[in-house]
């Protein structure tokens, strides 16, 4: 006997997800060949990563992300913002919401022009790690590697990401890996391109991974909010910075955007 999945298919800034609303919880969470297969861009809809929406007794709802690979994922920033535009589109929220994911809490907003802006965790400080840059958790774990000025578009982001990836320095759950040059004023858009574990190759945007190089900025003079440019477009993020080195009030904001629709 065949089931029928419905879904939703969301992008922000490139970095697309296939969207189920699962208040029913009726998906297996524990079929990670199926979530692959749904991920896969020639057998399936393809996607970055899988997301359902569950309900919960209290928060509006819970994010549960899945990447590409079939198994469950740390926190996805840009899967965050798709959620709540997801969640606003089935009429659970209007447009403020706090929701729960894998690394704790989130509130989030929606704007009258579609955009989302997502809270993040709090960021307790930056290791640096010699000859490589700067380590940061910001709900994923994420390496940031400042690269010389004109640079960054003949990157060959998944060799350098892959060799890093698996750093021994980062044990083996691995960390994603962020490419990113210092424009000519730090009020210009940074630019940005990620290798991101799970997915195992460069995506087209990363939001923990653009929340972590604005964070690494302000070490090179990047004032609150910071611009970063993307394969994929823009995202902004803002935050406090403290004299200990950790970060509060951290958000991330940009579009959310439904592609399409279907059933399989």
């Amino acid at each position: 006997m065949s089931t029928t999945l419905h879904f939703c298919k969301y992008q922000g800034t490139g970095n697309d997800f296939v969207m189920v609303d699962d208040r029913a919880n009726q998906f297996d969470a524990a079929d990670h060949q199926l979530v692959r297969h749904l991920c896969d861009r020639r057998r399936g809809i393809g996607a970055d990563g899988l997301i359902l929406l569950r309900q919960h007794p209290d928060y509006d709802f819970e994010m549960v992300y899945f990447n590409a690979d079939g198994h469950l994922g740390s926190m996805c920033g840009n899967g965050g913002r798709c959620t709540v535009a997801f969640a606003q589109q089935l009429g659970v929220i209007e447009t403020d919401t706090r929701f729960l994911a894998i690394d704790g809490p989130h509130e989030a907003r929606v704007a009258v022009d579609g955009t989302v802006h997502l809270r993040m965790q709090d960021v307790r400080g930056q290791q640096e790690i010699d000859d490589y840059g700067v380590f940061l958790d910001t709900g994923s774990p994420h390496l940031v590697c400042f690269q010389p000025a004109g640079s960054l578009s003949g990157l060959d982001v998944v060799t350098e990401g892959r060799i890093l990836r698996d750093g021994e320095l980062f044990r083996e759950k691995g960390t994603n890996v962020n490419f990113v040059e210092v424009p000519a004023t730090p009020d210009q858009p940074w630019p940005v391109r990620t290798y991101e574990r799970g997915v195992e190759d460069e995506t087209l945007s990363c939001g923990t991974g653009v929340t972590a190089v604005a964070l690494a900025a302000s070490r090179h003079g990047a004032a609150s909010p910071v611009r970063l440019r993307t394969p994929g477009g823009e995202l902004q993020v803002a935050f406090e910075a403290h004299p200990d080195g950790s970060f509060t009030n951290v958000y991330l904001s940009g579009p959310a955007t439904f592609v399409f629709e279907g059933e399989v």
